[in-house]
C-alpha cells in the first residue's frame, strides 16, 4: 500500500505539473523554456520539501518549519492556478471555435436570405406579367404584351438563375461549417448536462459559470492530493521501518536470553529442551 501511495502521489503530481507548466506558459508566452525549466524545478522542490519535513519534523529548526510550510501552500496555489489556467484555455479555445464557425454560419445565412428574397421578388414579378397576359386581349395585344415584357422577363429569369445558384453554393459552404459545429458541441456536451443540472432552465446563459465551477473542483483535489499523498507514503515506510526495527531487536533479545540460559550438560540439555529445541525449564537446583 505504501509503494502504490507513492506511485499515485507521484503520478498525480507529474501530471497536475504537466497541466501548471503548459498554464503558466499560457500565461507568459514569451519564455517558454525558462517557464518550463522555473516550474519543473518548482515542482520537485515542493515534494522534496514537503518529504522532508514530514520526517524531520522533530528536529527542523522552526524557521525552516514555517518556511517550508508557507513555500508548499504557494507553490500549491501556483501549480493550481496552472492547471486553472490550462483547462481555461483549453475551453476557451473550444468555445472560440464554435463562436468562430457561428459567425461564418450568420454571414453565410444572411447572404442565402438575401438571395432568397430577390429570387421570391423575380418570381412574383413574373407572376405579375403572367397575370397581365391573361386579361382579355385579342392575340394581337397578346403579342404586343408579351414583347414588352421581354427585356424584363429576361432580367427576371436572369436574377432567378443566378440567385439559386448562388443559394446552392452558399448552402454547400454552410454544411461543413454546421457539421463542425454539431461535432464540437458533442465534445462539450457533459458540460451543458452539468451546467443544466446546477441552473436548471437556464443553463444556457450560465454555461461558462459551469465550466469553472468543474475545473474548481479538478484543482482542489489535484495538486493537494499529490502532496498529500507523498507524505502518506512517508508514514507507511516510517512505520514499515520502524515494525522491521522492532522485530529485529526483539529477535536479538530471545536469542540472547535464550544463550543466557542454555544448560552446560549436554544430557540434560537433550533432556529439557522441547520438541522444537527451546529451552523449557532452568537447571535444576
Amino acid at each position: 500500500m505504501a509503494f502504490l501511495a507513492l506511485l499515485a502521489g507521484l503520478l498525480l503530481s507529474g501530471t497536475a505539473a504537466y497541466y501548471s507548466i503548459i498554464g503558466l506558459i499560457a500565461i507568459f508566452p514569451g519564455a517558454v523554456f525558462a517557464i518550463a525549466l522555473m516550474g519543473s524545478s518548482l515542482e520537485l522542490a515542493k515534494l522534496v520539501a514537503a518529504s522532508w519535513l514530514y520526517r524531520n519534523w522533530d528536529i527542523a529548526p522552526r524557521f525552516i518549519k514555517i518556511y517550508f510550510i508557507f513555500a508548499i501552500i504557494i507553490l500549491m496555489g501556483i501549480t493550481s492556478l496552472g492547471t486553472f489556467g490550462f483547462l481555461s484555455k483549453v475551453h476557451l479555445e473550444t468555445s472560440i471555435g464554435i463562436a468562430d464557425n457561428s459567425v461564418e454560419i450568420a454571414r453565410i445565412e444572411g447572404q442565402i436570405v438575401s438571395e432568397q428574397r430577390q429570387l421570391d421578388n423575380a418570381q412574383r414579378s413574373i407572376e405579375t406579367l403572367d397575370g397581365m397576359l391573361q386579361m382579355n386581349f385579342n392575340a394581337v395585344q397578346t403579342n404586343r404584351v408579351r414583347n414588352s415584357q421581354k427585356a424584363e422577363r429576361d432580367e427576371l429569369n436572369l436574377i432567378i438563375k443566378n440567385s439559386s445558384e448562388k443559394i446552392t453554393e452558399l448552402n454547400t459552404q454552410l454544411a461543413p461549417l454546421k457539421k463542425a459545429n454539431i461535432e464540437v458541441e458533442a465534445k462539450v456536451g457533459p458540460l451543458k448536462y452539468i451546467a443544466e443540472l446546477i441552473y436548471g432552465d437556464d443553463a444556457k446563459d450560465y454555461f461558462d459559470d459551469a465550466v469553472r465551477f468543474v475545473i474548481i473542483l479538478i484543482v482542489l483535489v489535484f495538486d493537494p492530493l499529490a502532496v498529500l499523498l507523498l507524505i502518506a507514503a512517508n508514514v507507511s515506510y516510517m512505520n514499515t521501518n520502524t515494525t522491521k526495527e522492532s522485530k529485529k531487536v526483539a529477535t536479538k533479545e530471545r536469542k540472547k536470553y535464550n544463550r543466557s540460559n542454555e544448560p552446560r550438560s549436554g544430557i540434560y540439555n537433550f533432556m529439557m529442551k522441547d520438541d522444537f529445541g527451546i529451552q523449557t525449564t532452568d537447571k535444576a537446583e
